[in-house]
């Protein structure tokens, strides 16, 4: 478990971090996946330059029911992952991990899945160094507001873009 976190409890698994886009959007995108066994929605720092907190979550997968890949593939496309638009500072479009070898293994899987893009990745690996929760008020944004028009306009397209491309890793319950 990452030092620093203020979450509530330990997790079995493998712990990962994802930024890219909103909060609410990621939180809804990974919680969707089956072998994903905890999603919280906060903010992520790494080193410097990137330093400063941004939008992410911290999950914690079993790579038995899920592979790295996938969630990779998963969180390049439901962000502007090829995109340095202005709202990058809020949004950092990185993986975060704690240790050398899932950090090489990420970069790995990030250079295979270029491919898929058109344009340059911008997508980093960077490594946790704090993480902070979200306001109770927004976690779980989606589960609990799903007819919000944000839900509608950008939740929803991703999950049925999910539900097409990754219905193989897709939640049944």
């Amino acid at each position: 478990m990452l030092e620093g976190t203020n979450s509530s409890s330990i997790v079995e698994g493998v712990q990962i971090g994802f930024g890219g886009g909103c909060h609410w959007c990621t939180e809804a995108v990974f919680s969707a996946l089956h072998g994903v066994n905890q999603v919280q929605q906060g903010f992520i720092c790494s080193s410097v330059p990137n330093d400063t907190y941004s939008e992410a979550v911290l999950l914690n997968f079993d790579e038995q029911q899920i592979d790295l890949s996938t969630l990779i593939s998963v969180h390049l496309r439901t962000h502007a992952s090829a995109s340095q638009h202005s709202m990058r500072s809020k949004y950092r479009s990185a993986i975060y991990v704690e240790g050398d070898d899932l950090a090489k293994r990420c970069d790995k899987l990030v250079t295979e899945l270029q491919n898929d893009f058109e344009n340059p990745l911008i997508t980093q690996v960077l490594r946790i160094v704090d993480f902070r929760l979200s306001s109770e008020r927004y976690r779980n944004y989606y589960l609990s507001n799903p007819d919000k028009p944000f839900c509608r306009t950008y939740i929803e397209p991703k999950l049925e873009m999910m539900k097409r491309d990754f219905s193989f890793a897709i939640k049944t319950d």
